[in-house]
């Protein structure tokens, strides 16, 4: 099974956050919670 990657522009947000150089939006909050859950292998159910 292949595994997911997050885009390159997502990573930038992330890390833009974690550095505090961008306070993030709801928006952002919500890119980058969707691509937590995508990537997570153990999905609840």
């Amino acid at each position: 099974m292949a595994k997911k990657q997050s885009s390159s522009i997502t990573s930038r947000l992330a890390a833009k956050v974690l550095n505090g150089s961008k306070k993030p939006t709801h928006a952002d909050a919500k890119k980058l919670a969707a691509s937590v859950l995508s990537q997570d292998e153990k999905k609840a159910k």
